[in-house]
């Protein structure tokens, strides 16, 4: 086997568009549930709310790129003003159920026949963030190479941008939190009724706290997007909410870094177990596997991963077990 490469393709994958996206979505995660305690169990909606928004107005109604990235950015609030009216005002396992069963069907409709002229049906979209890459400043045919680690002009460029909005996006978490905003949030989280009793809108600072988390989530959906230059609606499954969950719960919620972490620890372990597992089936040390099924094995797993991180440490790496005990009256 050999470990190098091994290494080499997880550093890459830790650092490269995927975890990008991924990390955004964290954020926009961690202000709902970390500092909110909002039981959001569709943040793939979102994603895919602004994927497809940029991607139906580029490629079907042959609008800008930047229409595209607009148009996405209102369907996400849209969808997320649409989730939120009814269920912020009940307990908090009412937001988990709608917004579980709201990610299924956007994915769903997406991938229905009936609009299969507009939204792509399940072969999505393609061809649409040629704008994007055309605004690169990197030369053609340029690329980076340090050391084993080597990444094209393009996939550079979505990095560069990507990180740069993690950067902003992390920034801008560190200020809210630490504003009477934020710390209104915080006692949201802690004890609603209290809150309340303070003369505060409770139902208006959810809604802030869900929507402004949904267009945080939206930026994960455009890099998704521009990565692929493509959208299809099994990117954007149940699984992909959970595989930001355990993003956020590793580095540790609540904390302006954990999604961060929390992102290049996971992509770096997802990708090592594919990899490792690949290499091991390939050499014949494990002979009761074929290199198609190592992707499911991953998510096994994962799964498993993230089972034994709540119950031995449900706090992540940098976060505060009280700090996840959710009144979820």
């Amino acid at each position: 086997m050999d470990w190098g490469f091994i290494f080499t393709a997880s550093v890459s994958y830790a650092l490269g568009a995927l975890t990008v996206a991924y990390c955004l979505a964290a954020i926009g995660l961690n202000l709902q549930f970390g500092y909110t305690g909002l039981l959001n169990f569709g943040q793939a909606a979102f994603l895919a709310s602004a994927g497809y928004g940029m991607a139906v107005m580029v490629t079907t109604f042959e609008l800008s790129f930047w229409v595209g990235i607009t148009v996405g950015l209102l369907a996400t609030l849209a969808l997320a003003l649409l989730l939120g009216l009814p269920t912020l005002r009940l307990r908090a396992d009412y937001l988990a159920i709608v917004t579980i069963a709201a990610a299924e069907v956007v994915r769903l409709v997406v991938r229905s026949v009936k609009f299969k002229e507009t939204l792509g049906g399940s072969d999505g979209l393609q061809q649409f963030a040629n704008r994007f890459y055309e605004l690169s400043p990197l030369s053609d045919g340029f690329g980076i190479n340090f050391g084993p680690f080597l990444f094209s002009n393009q996939e550079l460029w979505v990095m560069i941008v990507g990180w740069s909005l993690v950067a902003l996006f992390s920034l801008i978490t560190f200020l809210l939190a630490r504003s009477p905003w934020g710390r209104i949030l915080k006692g949201i989280r802690e004890d609603e009724d209290a809150v309340r009793s303070l003369g505060k809108n409770v139902y208006w600072y959810k809604m802030q706290a869900l929507m402004l988390g949904a267009m945080m989530a939206g930026f994960g959906g455009f890099i998704i997007g521009i990565f692929f230059n493509a959208v299809s609606p099994d990117i954007y499954a149940t699984a992909l909410t959970f595989a930001i969950y355990t993003i956020l719960i590793l580095g540790g919620a609540a904390r302006v870094a954990g999604p961060i972490l929390g992102a290049i620890l996971f992509g770096f372990l997802f990708q090592f177990v594919n990899v490792t597992l690949s290499e091991a089936v390939n050499a014949d040390y494990i002979t009761f596997l074929d290199s198609s099924q190592t992707a499911q094995i991953r998510l096994v797993l994962v799964g498993a991963g993230l089972m034994l991180l709540m119950i031995y440490r449900p706090q992540g790496i940098l976060g505060d077990r009280r700090e996840i005990a959710l009144d979820a009256r």
